[in-house]
């Protein structure tokens, strides 16, 4: 009973949520503390603050850090080394040349938005952003000015099609959770994307790139110049190491959509020997020793070793910031912040798809994560879905998309991508806040009204 009655009420809690963020912002705008010092200082006092036991508060730490960073660390290396391998052999440029040549030059952003929808359907949003940015940053080199005129149509379509579409996990998760059909909500949720992308990140993306002039980071430079006498590569050896990370994470993403839909068996071993295959980390991996041995006839292996080497040190402090992100918000749902708002907003009494979203964005808010908001939000809303009658088969794919816009909400401090995507594109957390929290909430709000819409229509 003691335990029970020191514990924060859910209003304390949601409070020292709030005042976590702003102190977080106020010590790295204000007081020009390094992210990765005020993310481990702000998540230690957060801890304090919401009483979580002294012995469990480093342990929390640690495993909020290490869970963000088994996720990211191999990710993020093994995509900069394909990225660097591109961008130093000249493929980068073949890539940029060869979108230029069918789309032209003014088109250039709506290209790279075009190629990110196709390469993120079924490849996830951060392995595939990272692949891509060496395309970016050499289409934004060619034609100047501010880089996130090329970056953020291409963000916004792998943060579309993660969030909206099967075979990505959160939407199948969310589908199945609340008895959607997959298939369905493949379309619906394509159809939605589309346009979600081009208003929420491709019209955004061209007026933030006039607003704000962000240079080339540089992390894009190398100590490795490109030897302008060795032929580039062809586009088809290009395409091939840019499309063969997304067949392999396909085997996963796929068979996975499979297995639910019940059309595979997915405890097999062939089911599962292709599905470890297609983990991320072990499809860049391939994909990174693929390349290396398409280039060794054109390059040294000493060569090729420095252009894998200087690719890493750049994003250490990446790295680092990330984790700490995913440490702040992993406290943040230790402290039980996440369950007090769940259990705030459970009876709403609002129309399901309404609340459906309400729900998503504020666990979005409140915790950081979009996949613990995502699945926790469709949990909290299957009994009233199963409850409600007369729902068909599109008002359940449409309110899968109302938890997905939700979830996709107001990404700021306490999400893990927020800090990736600042530092590699390398912005200050003021205009990070200003350009991709904006673009997020675009995307998220977009898509929940054209669900919304298609629910009163069909």
């Amino acid at each position: 009973m003691n335990e029970l009655a020191s514990a924060p009420s859910a209003t304390v809690l949601l409070l020292i949520a709030a005042g976590a963020v702003l102190l977080l912002l106020l010590l790295i705008m204000r007081f020009k503390l390094h992210a990765f010092l005020a993310l481990v200082l702000v998540s230690i006092t957060t801890a304090l603050v919401t009483r979580i036991p002294y012995a469990d508060i480093v342990p929390t730490l640690l495993t909020g850090f290490g869970n963000t960073l088994a996720a990211v660390a191999l990710l993020v290396g093994l995509g900069v080394m394909i990225g660097r391998l591109l961008e130093i052999t000249g493929g980068a440029q073949v890539l940029a040349d060869t979108l230029i040549a069918r789309f032209g030059e003014r088109r250039a952003p709506f290209a790279l938005g075009i190629a990110s929808l196709l390469f993120g359907f079924p490849i996830f949003f951060d392995a595939g952003l990272i692949v891509m940015l060496p395309i970016i940053f050499s289409v934004a080199k060619r034609f100047g000015g501010s880089t996130l005129t090329y970056a953020l149509p291409a963000a916004g379509a792998f943060a579309a099609m993660h969030a909206l579409v099967p075979p990505h996990p959160g939407p199948v998760a969310a589908a199945e959770l609340l008895g959607a059909n997959i298939g369905l909500l493949v379309i619906v949720g394509t159809v939605i994307a589309l346009p979600t992308w081009y208003f929420g990140s491709y019209l955004f993306g061209l007026w933030a790139g006039k607003k704000f002039h962000i240079n080339l980071p540089p992390s894009f430079l190398t100590d490795v110049a490109r030897d302008t006498s060795v032929a580039p590569p062809r586009f088809s050896l290009v395409l091939t190491i840019l499309l063969m990370p997304l067949a392999l994470i396909f085997l996963d993403t796929g068979l996975n959509t499979l297995s639910v839909m019940g059309v595979v068996n997915g405890g097999s071993d062939w089911v599962q020997f292709l599905r470890m295959i297609g983990k991320t980390p072990v499809a860049l991996l391939i994909t990174v020793l693929f390349a290396l041995v398409a280039f060794s006839g054109r390059y040294s292996g000493r060569h090729l070793e420095k252009v894998c080497e200087g690719a890493l040190g750049p994003i250490c402090s990446i790295i680092l910031v990330t984790g700490a992100g995913g440490m702040f918000g992993g406290v943040l749902r230790s402290s039980g912040i996440g369950d007090a708002l769940s259990a705030t907003l459970s009876d709403t009494g609002m129309p399901v798809i309404v609340a459906a979203f309400v729900i998503s964005a504020a666990l979005r808010v409140a915790q950081g994560s979009a996949t613990v908001a995502l699945t926790t939000a469709a949990a909290l809303i299957a009994p009233t879905v199963a409850a409600t009658e007369g729902l068909s088969q599109f008002d359940l794919c449409f309110v899968v998309v109302a938890i997905a816009g939700g979830a996709t909400v107001l990404s700021h401090v306490n999400d893990s991508g927020f800090w990736l995507v600042g530092r590699f594109l390398d912005m200050d957390e003021k205009t990070t806040l200003k350009t991709w929290t904006v673009m997020e909430t675009l995307l998220g709000s977009i898509a929940f009204l054209l669900a919304l819409i298609g629910s009163l229509l069909l």
